[in-house]
């Protein structure tokens, strides 16, 4: 198990990098991909049951921890849902110039707005930057987890997992 997780709660990049692995520059650079932070052996495969494309590996035995084939990802984002421990996230550094967008589980409520303005924050809950709300999908195939999608600053794309509301909620 990453040191990180047992001392703070919540891996570190480097530890998310060395045992799960992380999209390169390149791929990021052809659109969205997903990030699997799951850090932990664990009898866990939704994940890969839901990727139409093969991209999300665990095999035998179950308690593998997650691959990411980035090269068959398409950044579908229909892996994030399925993620018992809400590890999985999809990055579009190609968003915009200046922004870049990050899906990711959420399961507070009430759910943000579209449009609506938000604290980003990092693994730990820490706000980062200021965020805009671009989509919300909570759609049945999503079994109770909503998939918000924001857009940030791009130098801040490795960091957002998750939102804040600007009048204090989450």
């Amino acid at each position: 198990m990453a040191k990180n997780v047992l001392i703070n709660g919540y891996p570190s990049i480097e530890e998310i990098k060395e045992i799960c692995g992380y999209p390169t520059e390149e791929r990021f650079a052809r659109g969205p991909v997903a990030v699997v932070e799951c850090v932990q052996e664990i009898p866990c495969n939704p994940c890969e049951a839901a990727c139409k494309t093969g991209a999300l590996v665990v095999g035998e035995p179950i308690t593998n921890i997650p691959v990411l084939k980035e090269e068959l990802c398409t950044g579908c984002g229909l892996c994030i849902a399925q993620c018992s421990g809400l590890a999985v996230f999809v990055i579009d550094k190609t968003y915009n110039q200046t922004e870049a967008a990050v899906s990711f589980p959420h399961e507070y409520h009430p759910l943000p707005e579209k449009g609506q303005e938000v604290y980003a924050v990092n693994r730990a809950g820490e706000e980062v930057c200021r965020g805009r709300v671009l989509r919300i999908n909570n759609s049945k195939k999503n079994e109770g987890t909503p998939v918000i999608t924001i857009a940030i600053p791009k130098e801040y794309a490795d960091e957002v997992r998750g939102i804040k509301r600007l009048n204090g909620g989450l």
